[in-house]
């Protein structure tokens, strides 16, 4: 099983965010969706509309997500690649 990884906070949901767990999703058999946590996102100077659960919900909801995880640092990058055994890590430009 080849195992995908992206990271966001997924934020106001659209069409550019499906497109790219669409085209995620096809370099792979499962994928791994870490969503920054509300702390994380303070932390980057940023606030996002829904808070960290309703995003997480949403992102389950998506066909092409198998799981949703948490980014709670930069630094986890490499601990969840070793964790989760992922094939492909996916970021956006």
């Amino acid at each position: 099983m080849k195992k995908i990884l992206t990271y966001g906070t997924f934020d106001l949901l659209h069409y550019g965010h499906i497109r790219l767990l669409k085209r995620a999703k096809e370099l792979g058999d499962y994928l791994i969706v870490a969503l920054s946590t509300d702390e994380f996102n303070a932390i980057k100077g940023k606030k996002a509309y829904h808070n960290y659960e309703t995003r997480k919900k949403m992102l389950e909801a998506i066909r092409y997500v198998d799981l949703v995880i948490p980014e709670n640092n930069w630094e986890q990058k490499i601990d969840d690649i070793k964790e989760y055994k992922i094939d492909i890590t996916v970021m956006r430009k």
